[in-house]
């Protein structure tokens, strides 16, 4: 009989071990797929871009072979990098900015409708202005210093930010906000403890695409009026009908992007705790 109740209770504990391996050979997979996966797609990409330029015999002025762009990279890589920091000070001064006017812009739609219904349509208004028009205007106003460049990368951050931030801050459940004021919580308590936890998804999903738009905005105005930096290294490329090098600098700058994006990623991981992954 006792040997029965053992055997009754290993039982479940066996099951539930075995569960829990499985489920952590699953979590293992996942993790390693999400590795490999994002390489295969990029060796993809290389693969089909070489195989076209070399079997459609396609002009080096048109398109560099991915290995004569790699060798432009090695060769030219100081001068890259030292176009790259203005281009990255410019992107992240405006991401910072842009931002945070923002947050605080959404802060006070949501508290005041009467601003949204004054203001919205003139945010709107400004946002449908293509950002290659916007850019001279700027440096106009600005003059032809990194101002403009970072007004620039600012203004294209502004917009997805506070749509996202708006959405974040009243998508909060009306018994969460009747339980605050049954608790007689006052309006800060209920933006603190409420409606700024409920908005940070939205907010960093807004931020994850402003951190690759903040560097085309810089990139942007560095065509109009510098000749520092990749946008105007690639202007230069441009006329010089230097292809290699026109790639290498979009390469470049598109690998600044990228690595802004995880940074921002690996913020969210941090911070956004309590918000459950997406099963697949």
């Amino acid at each position: 009989m006792a040997t029965t109740a053992i055997d009754s209770r290993q039982a479940p504990d066996d099951g539930v071990a075995a569960a829990e391996a499985r489920h952590a050979a699953m979590r293992r997979r996942l993790a390693l797929r999400r590795r490999v996966l994002p390489f295969v797609g990029v060796a993809a990409l290389i693969g089909a871009w070489g195989a076209l330029v070399h079997l459609l015999e396609v002009k080096p002025f048109v398109a560099p072979a991915p290995e004569v762009v790699l060798q432009t990279l090695i060769a030219k890589f100081p001068m890259l990098m030292s176009n790259l920091q203005w281009t990255a000070l410019e992107a992240v001064a405006g991401f910072l900015l842009g931002n945070f006017v923002a947050i605080v812009a959404a802060t006070l739609f949501v508290h005041f409708k009467s601003l949204e219904e004054t203001f919205f349509p003139v945010v709107v208004l400004i946002n449908t202005i293509p950002i290659v028009a916007k850019a001279p205007i700027l440096v106009l106003l600005l003059g032809n210093g990194i101002e403009p460049k970072i007004a620039v990368a600012a203004l294209i951050c502004f917009f997805p930010t506070m749509v996202n931030m708006v959405r974040g801050l009243e998508a909060v459940s009306p018994q969460q906000l009747e339980l605050l004021r049954v608790l007689s919580a006052s309006r800060h308590e209920v933006f603190f403890k409420l409606r700024l936890y409920n908005s940070l998804p939205y907010l960093f999903s807004a931020l994850k695409i402003s951190a690759s738009t903040a560097t085309i905005g810089a990139i942007v105005g560095e065509w109009v009026s510098t000749t520092v930096g990749i946008g105007a290294l690639i202007v230069q490329a441009m006329y010089a009908f230097d292809s290699a090098l026109l790639y290498a600098t979009v390469l470049v700058g598109s690998g600044f992007a990228f690595c802004f994006f995880l940074a921002i990623s690996a913020l969210e991981r941090l911070v956004v705790r309590w918000h459950a992954p997406a099963v697949t």
